[in-house]
């Protein structure tokens, strides 16, 4: 499984229902200006120094989008669910919608990132 999906994943499980609250008491740690590879990762979890390789290596604008995103979704009242996927591409892309709440039930944000597997190298690397 590409280690994109699996971070991810991981993302999907910090973000679930039953921590959203908890994770809401550290929306500062994405307020602007803030890293956002030092606000998703763990030190000392099985893939941190994977997701700081990964997160270090996206352009400064996809960090943005995802960053305010996240911390728009936890300043809501109550919070926002975000979902994340992942898909692969040539370049990184990034694809943000928000299903709206109704009478019935909470809506949430879906956060899809495209990138090439991390192993990838782009061919621009080759030359710097």
């Amino acid at each position: 499984m590409p280690i994109m999906q699996t971070l991810l994943g991981e993302l999907n499980n910090v973000f679930r229902q039953s921590r959203i609250n908890e994770l809401a008491g550290r929306a500062e740690d994405f307020a602007p200006g803030k890293p956002l590879h030092a606000a998703l990762t763990t030190q000392g979890s099985p893939l941190h120094g994977h997701a700081v390789n990964v997160l270090q290596g996206m352009p400064g604008s996809i960090h943005e989008v995802i960053r305010s995103t996240i911390y728009y979704a936890l300043k809501t009242q109550p919070p926002t669910l975000v979902s994340f996927a992942w898909a692969p591409g040539y370049d990184y892309e990034v694809t943000v919608w928000q299903a709206p709440d109704t009478a019935q039930t909470r809506g949430g944000i879906t956060v899809l990132v495209k990138s090439r597997y991390p192993s990838d190298a782009h061919p621009l690397a080759a030359g710097r």
